[in-house]
C-alpha cells in the first residue's frame, strides 16, 4: 500500500537527467524550496502524474508526493521518486490519501461528500464508473467546513488504481 507523504515550496531549479543517451531529457529532476531551508530532489519520470496535466517552471509553488514506504538513497538534500505533482492554487485544496468505505482519509481529516456533479476521474483521464471508496484518491475541492473531519463536496476525483 502506497503511504502518500509530501513536501510544498518553490520550484527553484529543473533539470534533465539520464542514465543513457536513450533516456537523457526524458528524466528531470525538480528542486523544490520551502521557505525555511529545508530542499527536496524530486525526479519525475515519464509515469509521473501532474494533476491538471500542468507544465510546471521555476518559481512555481508546487506540492510534489512520493511513497514514504518507498526505499530512498541517504544523501542530503533527500532525493524522491514523485508520483504526483500538484502546482498549487488559491482557490483549490488537494488532498491525496486512502479513502474508506465512508470516503474518510486514513488520518481521520476528510470525508469527501460525493454529488452527481463530482467529476470521478482515473489518472489516464478517462472515466471511473464506480464508487471510488477504498482508493487512494485525489481529491480537488475547496471550501470545506472546520469539523473533524472537515466535510467536503470535491470538484473533481481522481482514482489511483
Amino acid at each position: 500500500m502506497i503511504d502518500f507523504r509530501f513536501f510544498s515550496g518553490i520550484v527553484t531549479m529543473i533539470s534533465d537527467l539520464g542514465q543513457n543517451e536513450n533516456d537523457t531529457g526524458c528524466y528531470k529532476m525538480f528542486t523544490i524550496e520551502n521557505g525555511m531551508g529545508a530542499i527536496v530532489h524530486f525526479i519525475v519520470s515519464p509515469t509521473t502524474y501532474f494533476l491538471d496535466h500542468v507544465t510546471l517552471a521555476i518559481g512555481d509553488r508546487v506540492t510534489g508526493y512520493y511513497d514514504g514506504n518507498a526505499p530512498t538513497i541517504m544523501i542530503y538534500p533527500p532525493q524522491y521518486q514523485a508520483l504526483l505533482m500538484v502546482k498549487e492554487h488559491p482557490q483549490q485544496q488537494v488532498k491525496v490519501d486512502y479513502f474508506d468505505s465512508h470516503l474518510l482519509s486514513s488520518d481521520g481529516q476528510l470525508q469527501l461528500n460525493l454529488n452527481p456533479d463530482t467529476s470521478i476521474f482515473l489518472t489516464n483521464n478517462q472515466i471511473f464508473s464506480q464508487n471510488p471508496a477504498n482508493h487512494h484518491l485525489i481529491a480537488v475541492y475547496g471550501p470545506a467546513t472546520k469539523s473533524i473531519p472537515a466535510l467536503t463536496t470535491p470538484y473533481k476525483v481522481i482514482v489511483w488504481c
